[in-house]
């Protein structure tokens, strides 16, 4: 089976937690809307959305479309692959807690974007600058600390390996990678600080960077890079604790 992942062709956003996912397990996927002529991708997406004919419609993308199944929100595909490829404990119990830190992932996720949109998604962030100082303010003074020292206090609990769970890559270690080169790229200042407290968080980022197969997907053109319409945005006035 070849899965067909759709997301928006010119940003990683929170498709780029699938990608890494796929990458990693080495198997067949078509990012859909990068494929073909430019600006054609999101003609690609939307009838999934409107279409009358589809009878469970995704909300938003990330989608992932896998035979017959068509599979909206992030963390709910990734528990899909996770089962699949080996990307995920084998027990049931082990698996809804790696969903569980995925879905962790994502209320850290919403609250980066809100720094730079805290007003409305519907505004620029030229007309919510003021606003987004404020609020990126305290998301790098108390909210960082939280989300970064949790995830270090798993790691310290583990004393077989630099992952989550033993020695074993999941698609959550795959995620907070992502989360760690995201604010590394936003906020470069504010985790320059904050990164020395947290080394097997460090650790966790060298070790799935170095992974052969997220090695070569990260040097390819596949990678998209980060860039100021994702959801990891740099503004440097931002920056600042």
């Amino acid at each position: 089976m070849v899965y067909e992942l759709y997301y928006w062709p010119s940003i990683q956003g929170r498709g780029e937690f699938v990608r890494l996912a796929l990458e990693e397990a080495d198997v067949r996927y078509v990012d859909v809307a990068r494929r073909g002529a430019s600006g054609a991708g999101a003609a690609r997406i939307m009838p999934f959305l409107t279409a009358r004919g589809i009878r469970r419609p995704p909300f938003a993308p990330p989608f992932l479309k896998a035979g017959s199944l068509l599979i909206g929100q992030t963390a709910n595909i990734l528990m899909y692959l996770g089962e699949r490829h080996g990307l995920a404990p084998n027990d049931a119990g082990g698996r809804l807690w790696i969903n569980g830190l995925q879905l962790t992932v994502a209320d850290l996720v919403a609250e980066v974007h809100n720094t730079h949109h805290p007003i409305a998604s519907s505004l620029y962030y030229e007309d919510q600058k003021r606003e987004a100082r404020r609020c990126a303010a305290d998301f790098l003074k108390n909210r960082v600390p939280k989300f970064l020292g949790y995830f270090e206090n798993l790691l310290s609990r583990n004393p077989r390996g630099r992952y989550l769970l033993g020695s074993k890559v999941t698609y959550a270690d795959l995620s907070l990678f992502q989360v760690i080169a995201g604010l590394s790229y936003a906020f470069p200042q504010a985790m320059a600080k904050t990164v020395r407290r947290h080394r097997r968080l460090l650790s966790l980022h060298a070790a799935v960077q170095e992974r052969p197969r997220i090695a070569a997907y990260l040097a390819s053109p596949r990678r998209i890079p980060f860039n100021e319409d994702g959801i990891f945005r740099h503004y440097p006035q931002l920056d600042r604790t």
